[in-house]
C-alpha cells in the first residue's frame, strides 16, 4: 500500500545482455545474477534471459534458485564450495565450480560425487582477493587433470581496475593470465562488464557481464547511455506531505538543513530502510516534474525530503523518481559517494518489484 515501487524493465536487461554478446562475437556470456540479480529479482531475470548461454552466482542457494527456472542452463558458482558436502550438492545441480584455494581443491578431492564437476581454477592475476598464484595454479592443474571428480578443467580470473581505463594493473593482469595458457584448459574466462565493453583482448571463451546487464555503467567517466545500455530499475515514490518552510527554519533529524529563503519542502515515501543511502548528502538529485530537485537534510528510515520551491505545481501524490529511466542510478551514486552497484543491490525486500 505504501507508494514506493521498483519498476523492472526486463526488456532492458535482455537488450543489455545482447549488447554484451555483440561486443565479442563468437564468445559465450554468463549473465551474472548473484545478489538477487543485483536487486532486480533473480527468478524473473533468469526467466527473461531464457536464451542466455549461462548464469553465474555467488552461492549454492542462488544456484538452486536458478535451477528452478533454468534446469539445463550452464551455471557457474563464482566463490566455489566451503564444505566437502557442498560438492555433492553442486554435482547434483550440475553446477560448474570455481576453486580458488588449496583447501577447496583438497575438499573436492575428498568428495564422493554422483557425477564429476566442471572445475574452474582461479588465477590471482593481481587483485589479491581470491585465487592461486601461478606456481600453485600449475601444481593444482597437474593434480586435478586426472582426478575422478573433474570432468573439465577451466581457467578464470578477475580484473581489479578494468573500470579505470589505462590502468597499468589491467595490462599486467592480462599478461599473467596469458602466461598460464600453455596449460591445457578447456575454457577460459576473464572479462567482467568493463572488460566486455573496452578490452577485446580479455574476451576469451566466456564473458561475465554483471552490472552492465542492469543498465548501470562500470566507468565513472562514461554514462550508461553513452555505452548503449538501458536502465532496468526505476525506483519511484510519491510526495506524501508538503510544508511551507520559512528562511532560517530547519528540516529533518539534527536540523542539519536550514532554509536560506522561504521555500516548500516535499516529503517522499522512501528512506534508508528501503535501500536509499542514508549518507546521501543534501543536494543529491531526485527527479520530479521533469527536472532534478535537491535532497534537503538527512534521509530518514522511511522518508526523505526535497526542496521543491522551484516547482509550485507539486502536490500530494506527485510521482518522484529516485533513480531510473530519467535519473541514472550512477548519478545518484556519485552524489552519495558510492556506486550504482551498491544502490541497486540494497533495495530491500519491502519494496515491491513490478515487471
Amino acid at each position: 500500500m505504501r507508494p514506493l515501487v521498483a519498476h523492472i524493465d526486463l526488456a532492458a536487461i535482455t537488450h543489455n545482455y545482447a549488447l554484451a554478446r555483440q561486443c565479442a562475437p563468437g564468445r559465450q556470456a554468463l549473465a551474472v545474477v548473484k545478489a538477487d540479480a543485483y536487486g532486480h529479482g533473480l527468478e524473473p531475470v533468469v526467466a527473461a534471459l531464457s536464451d542466455a548461454d549461462g548464469f553465474a552466482v555467488a552461492c549454492l542457494e542462488e544456484a538452486e534458485r536458478v535451477r528452478r527456472v533454468a534446469s539445463q542452463a550452464r551455471l557457474l558458482l563464482l566463490e566455489g564450495c566451503f564444505a566437502v558436502a557442498e560438492y555433492q550438492r553442486a554435482a547434483e545441480l550440475g553446477v560448474d565450480v570455481v576453486l580458488h584455494s588449496a583447501e577447496q581443491a583438497e575438499g573436492l578431492l575428498a568428495s564422493v560425487l554422483p557425477a564429476p564437476l566442471r572445475v574452474w581454477l582461479k588465477l590471482d592475476s593481481g587483485m589479491h582477493r581470491l585465487g592461486f598464484d601461478e606456481a600453485a595454479l600449475r601444481h593444482w592443474h597437474a593434480r586435478l587433470q586426472a582426478a575422478s571428480q573433474v570432468s573439465e578443467l577451466n581457467l578464470i580470473s578477475h580484473f581489479a581496475c578494468a573500470d579505470e581505463r589505462g590502468n597499468s594493473l589491467t595490462e599486467l593482469q592480462l599478461e599473467r593470465f596469458l602466461d598460464v595458457l600453455d596449460l591445457p584448459f578447456a575454457q577460459r574466462s576473464l572479462a567482467n562488464s568493463a572488460a566486455v565493453l573496452m578490452i577485446p583482448a580479455a574476451h576469451m571463451d566466456w564473458l561475465r557481464p554483471g552490472i552492465m546487464l542492469y543498465g548501470a555503467s562500470p566507468f565513472a567517466e562514461l554514462s550508461a547511455g553513452e555505452l548503449g545500455l538501458r536502465p532496468a530499475m526505476s525506483l519511484r515514490a510519491e510526495v506524501i506531505a508538503l510544508r511551507e518552510v520559512q528562511a532560517g527554519e530547519t528540516v529533518g533529524y539534527g536540523g542539519s538543513w536550514q532554509a536560506t529563503h522561504d521555500t516548500r519542502i516535499a516529503t517522499v515515501s522512501c528512506g534508508y530502510a528501503d535501500g536509499y543511502p542514508r549518507h546521501a548528502p543534501t543536494g543529491t538529485p531526485v527527479w520530479l516534474q521533469g527536472q532534478r530537485v535537491p535532497l534537503a537534510g538527512r534521509v530518514s528510515m522511511d522518508m526523505l525530503c526535497v526542496d521543491v520551491g522551484v516547482l509550485p505545481s507539486v502536490q500530494l501524490g506527485s510521482e518522484v523518481e529516485l533513480w531510473g529511466q530519467r535519473l541514472p542510478v550512477d548519478e545518484v551514486a556519485r552524489a552519495a559517494g558510492t556506486l550504482g552497484y551498491e544502490l541497486l543491490t540494497r533495495v530491500t525486500a519491502r519494496v515491491p518489484r513490478r515487471y
